[in-house]
């Protein structure tokens, strides 16, 4: 959550701040025009990053206060909305900020934004892969389940054709085995 101070001291501290990061800005370009190129796409990067994350752990805690119930929902979803104002108002800030500077810093602007759409797109493109893997996967499970149930009542169909066999030869060895138990004075129940 963002702190709050006084709205003079709050706008004295973001004009401070705007203006030291402009000499600081003008000084990169006059030195080194392509290091400050990557220092505002990596800042960038990093800023859409955070975003990111802080978006996910909303999301995580939105999912987390629907099972608590109603009440903590409500509380969460209104967190969720402040925080969300927040950094609406954060990024305007920023984008005002950036358009005061020189037309040379739109440039890295540009590429940033390209950045930001190409991972968006990485991103639904990995999305929409796995999804499709899944669905391959749930179709192949099925198949499997098919193919080994089919199997599985095929081997049972044999061994009930085979069972009758089986117990008939099973009985003609037990008799063979028990006549010669007794022909060597043996009582097969004693042992």
């Amino acid at each position: 959550m963002w702190v709050l101070v006084s709205q003079g001291g709050w706008r004295a501290d973001v004009e401070a701040k705007s203006a030291h990061r402009l000499a600081v800005l003008e000084k990169e370009l006059l030195q080194d025009h392509l290091a400050l190129r990557r220092d505002e796409a990596r800042r960038a990067k990093a800023s859409e990053d955070q975003l990111r994350w802080r978006l996910r752990v909303l999301e995580a805690e939105l999912q987390e206060a629907r099972s608590e119930g109603k009440a903590v929902y409500a509380e969460m979803s209104r967190q969720c909305q402040v925080l969300r104002k927040e950094m609406e108002t954060h990024s305007r800030q920023l984008e005002e900020e950036v358009r005061g500077l020189r037309e040379q810093l739109e440039t890295c602007q540009r590429e940033a934004e390209a950045a930001r759409e190409g991972a968006e797109q990485a991103l639904r493109e990995r999305d929409q892969t796995l999804a499709q893997l899944r669905a391959h996967v749930a179709d192949m499970e099925a198949k499997y389940e098919e193919i080994l149930h089919g199997s599985l009542d095929q081997l049972l169909a044999k061994l009930r054709a085979v069972k009758p066999q089986w117990d008939g030869a099973v009985l003609r060895l037990h008799t063979k085995y028990k006549e010669r138990l007794r022909q060597f004075g043996l009582n097969p129940l004693d042992l």
